[in-house]
């Protein structure tokens, strides 16, 4: 069934990547929420590398503010929450709960250091967009950014090394007054083959 037009526009049509947030909090409940609806989207042997860090509190953002690019300051501090969408290294711990189907999943992984890197950094950056669709889907606005330090955000909140951070998500309630013009997109014919 094709979804209706208002929900294709709300969800990518008309879109937007948020620069500045209204002063409307984003209650713990409607992240859960938001997550609860990403993690179904499907990854490689549904192994769900991604793990989401809410920066929700003044405190917590500051510690982000010196491996933010300048241009992401103001931003990042007018959002109610920054997501660091992060890796696990060691997702296939998890493997057993979550591809039963397979009881070698996890040794595969394990034994193949290249594969398993490899899996765990495409799929969390999949994971990362059904998020941002999902929170499209409840009403929430994001700005993705790529403009950041990682190893100084890896440095500060994962020192460990286990997790590493992919990209960060400002999410809230946009405002509209601080979105740029949209930009063109590709035509079919520019990004498309069809054999």
């Amino acid at each position: 069934m094709k979804i209706d037009n208002a929900s294709l526009q709300q969800l990518f049509l008309n879109a937007r990547t948020a620069n500045g947030f209204l002063d409307k909090p984003v209650p713990a409940a409607l992240l859960q929420e938001v997550y609860d609806i990403a993690k179904m989207g499907a990854t490689s042997m549904n192994s769900q590398p991604a793990r989401y860090v809410f920066l929700t509190s003044d405190a917590a953002k500051q510690r982000l503010m010196p491996a933010l690019s300048p241009g992401n300051v103001v931003k990042t501090q007018s959002a109610p929450v920054c997501v660091i969408v992060a890796t696990d290294s060691q997702f296939f711990e998890h493997m057993p709960l979550v591809f039963p189907s397979n009881p070698n999943a996890k040794a595969l992984f394990e034994g193949n250091a290249a594969m398993a890197q490899g899996t765990a950094s495409r799929n969390s950056t999949l994971s990362g967009a059904y998020f941002m669709i999902a929170a499209r889907a409840l009403g929430l606005d994001c700005g993705p950014m790529s403009g950041v330090d990682l190893a100084k955000v890896n440095a500060e909140f994962f020192p460990d090394g286990r997790l590493t951070a992919n990209f960060l998500i400002n999410l809230g309630y946009g405002d509209s007054s601080k979105l740029f013009p949209r930009h063109p997109r590709l035509s079919f014919e520019q990004a498309c083959t069809v054999y």
